[in-house]
């Protein structure tokens, strides 16, 4: 009989098995065949940008090398593996490896907040080949995820200006709760101002932020028989909170605020609507208040308000963040024990062996970017972007504030083209492949 187990968020000494079962019945092949320790090298790339993406900004390093930190496999997992009886005909060195082994290998990794293209690796794993196999689904599951938050999160604040207040409010729309606070970090991450996730905004040492709900106003408006009630309600116990008028009259709810002596009033909401017309108006009747808007906005109507002029402190932003096209990272061997290795299927190439991107810039804006071997020298102008981040499974540095992702993601903002920042019909820059890499890849194929 199935039973109901209610934690279904495993700490990071639990997540080993946070796998695909195809991870662990290769590693046991691989050590049936007597390969599971030669060295081989994973890269994490995209082949395609999403559509009308210009480019992509690196998120989720640190939880994967958190995850990589903390891998080993208890007693009780393995325990859990053979009961299952999808390995009863494994070899015993196989089990020997789980008990005796964490992850021992290096990793290098384009730092988060950086711009990268496709087929740009955003980290290469070199470890012992059942490990690196092990690790891809949950590499790929936080990398793909807090990628995806942090393109859209920059390109929001990219079209929402410098000067904007952006809010976080994804976590009901979020695909996990776990999800939820990855999507909250890569939103503050990438240039967002405040999560209205509580336990997030705990665990990455930020102030939560948050406005009321409709209930709220319904509830008491229903007891009370006055909309103005509501307000002074939650005023009275918290003082200069954003109060939402749109669950009735936008505009008549602004009026009254504005005539009310008993509320000192700082901030609105406005969460339906013609938001554009709406925050003119509420703007004429509150002068001095802050007026920030809600409900469905996403990067395009967040250029639409700006260019009819929308008089917007700021946005609260969730479905449109945390959900959407996904980013379609994969995780290919391209070396096993020193030789060079290629995918060749159909709209599905990879290109061998392990690689640098080299970055080319022009008075401060991105050239060009190199695809290389890791054994080619660097070119005059260029930057490498792939840093060693962990040896022998060991962490190098200690993991970055938020604040210095932040700082990083709008400098690198800044460094895009202009064509690259567009949100529809984008030109991400170009990445050549070096002459070295071609000749490899073509004398590899079959």
């Amino acid at each position: 009989m199935l039973t109901f187990n209610p934690s279904l968020t495993p700490s990071l000494q639990e997540s080993s098995l946070l796998t695909d079962l195809y991870q662990l019945t290769m590693a046991a092949c691989y050590a049936g065949e007597g390969i599971a320790e030669k060295k081989a090298s994973f890269e994490l790339f995209v082949r395609r940008l999403p559509d009308n993406f210009g480019y992509l900004i690196a998120m989720g390093l640190a939880q994967g090398l958190q995850y990589l930190e903390n891998l080993r496999f208890s007693a009780e997992q393995i325990d859990y593996l053979q009961s299952t009886g999808i390995f009863d005909h494994v070899t015993p060195y196989f089990w020997s490896l789980l008990q005796n082994q964490g992850f021992t290998g290096d990793v290098w990794a384009v730092p988060e907040g950086i711009p990268i293209f496709a087929n740009e690796p955003l980290l290469r794993v070199e470890a012992p080949l059942w490990q690196a196999q092990i690790v891809e689904t949950y590499l790929l599951n936080t990398i793909n995820y807090q990628t995806l938050i942090a393109t859209r999160a920059a390109r929001m604040r990219d079209m929402a200006g410098e000067k904007a207040i952006l809010l976080e409010f994804g976590t009901r729309r979020a695909f996990s709760p776990q999800g939820a606070i990855w999507a909250a970090r890569a939103a503050l991450g990438a240039g967002f101002d405040a999560t209205s996730n509580v336990l997030a905004a705990k665990e990455l040492n930020q102030q939560p932020s948050g406005t009321m709900a409709h209930a709220l106003v319904m509830a008491i408006k229903g007891l009370s028989g006055s909309e103005d009630e509501a307000f002074m309600a939650f005023n009275r116990h918290f003082p200069g909170a954003t109060l939402l008028i749109d669950t009735y009259d936008t505009l008549a709810a602004a009026q009254r605020l504005a005539e009310n002596r008993e509320i000192e009033v700082k901030g609105v909401r406005v969460d339906s609507g013609d938001l554009g017309s709406l925050s003119q108006k509420v703007r004429s009747l509150l002068p001095k208040v802050n007026i920030f808007a809600s409900g469905d906005i996403d990067e395009w109507e967040l250029q639409r308000l700006r260019s009819e002029n929308a008089l917007f402190d700021g946005y609260g932003v969730g479905t449109r963040l945390v959900t959407g096209q996904p980013v379609n990272g994969v995780y290919k061997l391209v070396e096993i024990d020193n030789i060079p290795t290629m995918k060749q299927s159909s709209n599905k190439m990879t290109y061998p062996g392990r690689k640098q991107i080299f970055r080319r810039y022009n008075n401060g804006i991105i050239e060009s970017d190199r695809l290389a071997l890791i054994e080619e020298e660097i070119g005059s102008g260029e930057t490498p972007l792939l840093e060693l981040v962990m040896t022998e499974g060991n962490l190098l540095k200690e993991n970055e504030s938020l604040d210095t992702i932040s700082q990083r993601v709008q400098t690198s903002l800044k460094s895009l083209p202009e064509d690259t920042h567009k949100i529809t019909k984008p030109s991400p820059i170009q990445v050549n492949i070096s002459q070295p890499l071609e000749t490899l890849r073509q004398s590899l194929i079959v």
